[in-house]
């Protein structure tokens, strides 16, 4: 048993090339991830000022994510100001509303990336149409979901505390994102050291 033992840990701590593998990341657990890197203020995404700003802020929350045919669907609930601050009093336009982003998500420098956004609603107003079309240019510009960490967390968290031995993810590299029914599917390489 010892020398089996002894035997995979060699096989596993001698290769040198990278392992090509797919990581299916569920949309329960993408939201998850989301929150903690995007959605960072109270549960919210500012895309314009923030918690302190009265009159002038944009800022998105709840976000839900599934599967639009090749595309990943995002719901989420908008809210924004866009007024003047007269004697303690914002005059302008603002709304809040139901919205949904629709975009391909994509590999880019080692996070997950999204191209071609395209923002929906049910309602429609001249400041609508102008979040809609700022925040498709907002999504595909500005928000990156990074896995490199998060794959770090998972591979390596399953070492043995004290054990007889320890696990280092020593490379990732994410080559694609595809879009399944009930998760996103990455396309990666790593390598995994055994020491």
């Amino acid at each position: 048993m010892f020398r089996l033992e002894v035997f995979a840990l060699a096989l596993f701590s001698g290769a040198s090339s990278l392992s090509a593998a797919d990581l299916e990341l569920r949309y329960g657990a993408l939201e998850r991830i989301i929150g903690e890197q995007i959605f960072t203020q109270d549960g919210r995404r500012y895309v314009r000022g923030n918690a302190a700003a009265k009159c002038q802020y944009a800022y998105l929350e709840h976000p839900r994510l599934s599967a639009d045919d090749a595309r990943l669907r995002v719901t989420a609930k908008f809210s924004g100001r866009s007024a003047l601050d007269l004697l303690g009093r914002c005059v302008g336009l603002g709304d809040s509303f139901d919205l949904t982003i629709t975009a391909t998500p994509v590999a880019r420098s080692g996070a997950i990336a999204f191209q071609d956004a395209n923002v929906s609603t049910a309602k429609d107003s001249y400041y609508i149409r102008r979040v809609r079309q700022a925040l498709a240019q907002s999504f595909t510009k500005d928000f990156k979901v990074e896995v490199r960490d998060q794959a770090r967390r998972l591979l390596e968290s399953t070492s043995s505390p004290g054990g007889a031995y320890q696990q280092e993810l020593s490379s990732f590299e994410l080559n694609a994102v595809r879009v399944a029914r009930d998760a996103l599917v990455l396309e990666v390489e790593f390598k995994l050291v055994v020491k």
